[in-house]
C-alpha cells in the first residue's frame, strides 16, 4: 500500500468517524447550522452526515476516490459557514474554547488541501494504470 492509499483511507476514516457522530450526537452539529438555512437544523445535521458518510466511502474505493476527494474538498468549503456561526457564538466564551472555535476556521483549508491531494493523486494513479501496457497470459 503505498502513502497515499494511506493517507487516502485515513481521510475515509476522518469522514465516516464525524459522519457518525452526525448521528451519534447530533446536538452540538445542530447548534452550528446557519439560521438562514430553511428548515430543521436536525435535518441539516443528518443531511450533512449522509454527505460526510457517502464521501467517505467514494474515497475509501480506488475507483471512485478522485470523485470522492473531490466531493470532499466541496464538503469541507460548504461546512466554513458552519465554522464561522461557531466562532461567532462562542466569542464570548472562555478563551480556550474560543481559540478551538476560532482555529476551525483557517483549519478547513488543510483538510480541503488535503482531500485535493487526494484527488490528483488518485487521478494520477489511474493515468499510470491506464498507460501501462495490457499484460498477457
Amino acid at each position: 500500500m503505498t502513502a497515499d492509499d494511506r493517507s487516502a483511507r485515513a481521510l475515509a476514516r476522518l469522514l465516516a468517524g464525524m459522519g457518525t457522530l452526525h448521528f451519534l450526537a447530533p446536538k452540538p452539529f445542530d447548534a452550528i447550522v446557519p439560521r438562514r438555512l430553511p428548515g430543521s437544523p436536525r435535518t441539516w445535521t443528518y443531511a450533512s452526515g449522509v454527505a460526510e458518510l457517502a464521501v467517505a466511502a467514494a474515497v475509501a474505493l480506488p475507483r471512485t476516490r478522485r470523485a470522492g476527494a473531490l466531493a470532499a474538498a466541496g464538503l469541507f468549503a460548504a461546512v466554513f459557514p458552519a465554522n464561522l456561526k461557531m466562532a461567532h457564538d462562542w466569542r464570548h466564551r472562555p478563551a480556550p474554547l474560543k481559540a478551538l472555535a476560532y482555529a476551525r476556521l483557517p483549519g478547513q483549508l488543510p483538510l480541503i488541501g488535503w482531500a485535493l491531494h487526494t484527488a490528483r493523486a488518485a487521478h494520477e494513479s489511474s493515468a499510470a494504470r491506464e498507460s501501462r501496457p495490457a499484460s498477457r497470459p
